[in-house]
């Protein structure tokens, strides 16, 4: 009975001490990192569930897309589409995590430290350097961005692709998507069931 009082009291304390020196670690490490939680975006549950249906690494990055989305006020479709087009969705790349074919001119490449990086400076470089010269939709970027003519309609069909995506997605459409596009796809959809 002795010992199990003694357990009792000292159970506490092991568990503060591993919280604290688990802590430690961290900070000895550098690990400067924060961890903010939130609930998921409606937009982000449609992305992933699109990307997964390519089997795509940035499923895993949804939240991180729509994000950078809100935080340059891009299209939210924009830069996971180019992915498509640049790299089947991130599933071919020549590494460092640069699925958009950011920076690539011949045997350059630009690398990036994680999806999340990668996501955040793209965005950032569409807003900057195209959005706001004037640059607003894929044909108009094609000229500057890619090399191939098609460039602008495939990232452009895969945009469309996932607008329709979002009106089979559990029958909401989000509110962030254009009434005329919503419209639009309402109707296609309509035909495509008669």
């Amino acid at each position: 009975m002795y010992r199990l009082i003694i357990l009792a009291f000292l159970l506490p304390y092991l568990f503060i001490s591993a919280g604290n020196f688990q802590a430690k670690i961290a900070t000895d490490a550098g690990v400067k990192q924060r961890v903010q939680m939130k609930k998921l975006d409606k937009r982000s549950e449609i992305l992933r569930d699109y990307l997964a249906k390519y089997n795509s690494p940035l499923q895993y990055h949804a939240q991180d897309f729509i994000d950078a989305a809100d935080a340059y006020s891009v299209d939210w479709k924009l830069v996971p589409s180019i992915a498509g087009v640049e790299s089947t969705f991130g599933k071919s790349i020549p590494g460092g995590f640069n699925g958009w074919g950011w920076g690539v001119y011949g045997d350059n490449a630009i690398y990036f430290a994680s999806w999340r990086d990668g996501i955040f400076t793209v965005t950032e470089g569409l807003k900057e350097n195209y959005i706001d010269k004037g640059l607003k939709d894929p044909y108009s970027m094609n000229r500057v961005y890619a090399a191939s003519p098609h460039w602008g309609k495939n990232v452009t069909y895969f945009m469309s692709d996932l607008e329709k995506f979002t009106l089979t997605y559990g029958g909401e459409i989000p509110s962030e998507i254009n009434s005329e596009l919503k419209q639009e796809l309402i109707k296609e959809t309509t035909k495509e069931n008669i």
